[in-house]
């Protein structure tokens, strides 16, 4: 499971990295990634977040907005190389993914809100685990001093989706973002 703080006050947030078995090596990202970023320009994790989804070579994610995404669904409008393809519900975007999955032989790529929005996906994450589609799901999450008391839009997905994923992931420090990120598509597209 992913989470993202964005900044010190601020906790929008990634979370839930499904990731399935795919026996084909990953068709991946481009060889050569130039930055849309000069190095010592400040980023937000939503930045970073999309920068190692397109290092990735990703090409579509299939997103439904909340409030506990909304930074990340804003960095995703300012890529050029991600189209974001907006659902009419949470459980129609994971199925979308699978199915782009199933028909380009890459990881179909999930963004959804934290709470009830995350826990709409559940169901396309276990198809996809039973099915070995190599998906990635990224939920938003509660901000972190109100994790584990029951907050409102607080579901606890890392233990609901335990079961029915090969990793989740739970980010608290931007830095880690490309190195799970670059992990989580390594471990969807390998056996």
């Amino acid at each position: 499971m992913l989470q993202l703080q964005t900044s010190p006050t601020s906790t929008k947030s990634l979370s839930h990295c499904h990731l399935s078995v795919n026996p084909e090596p990953s068709l991946g990202a481009p060889e050569t990634f130039v930055s849309r970023f000069a190095a010592d320009q400040p980023r937000k994790g939503s930045d970073i977040l999309v920068e190692a989804l397109e290092r990735e070579g990703v090409t579509h994610v299939f997103s439904y907005p909340g409030g506990a995404s909304m930074e990340i669904h804003e960095a995703l409008a300012r890529s050029s190389m991600i189209r974001n393809v907006l659902p009419r519900h949470e459980q129609g975007g994971i199925f979308a993914a699978d199915g782009y999955a199933r028909a380009s032989g890459r990881p179909g790529v999930c963004l959804t809100s934290s709470g009830p929005g995350a826990a709409n996906i559940i169901s396309g994450i276990a198809d996809a685990n039973f099915d070995s589609i190599p998906i990635v799901a990224i939920t938003g999450q509660v901000p972190r001093g109100l994790m584990g008391t029951d907050a409102f839009q607080e579901v606890p997905l890392i233990d609901i989706t335990r079961l029915i994923t090969k990793s989740n992931y739970l980010v608290l420090d931007v830095e880690d973002i490309p190195r799970i990120v670059k992990e989580a598509f390594l471990l969807a597209t390998s056996g």
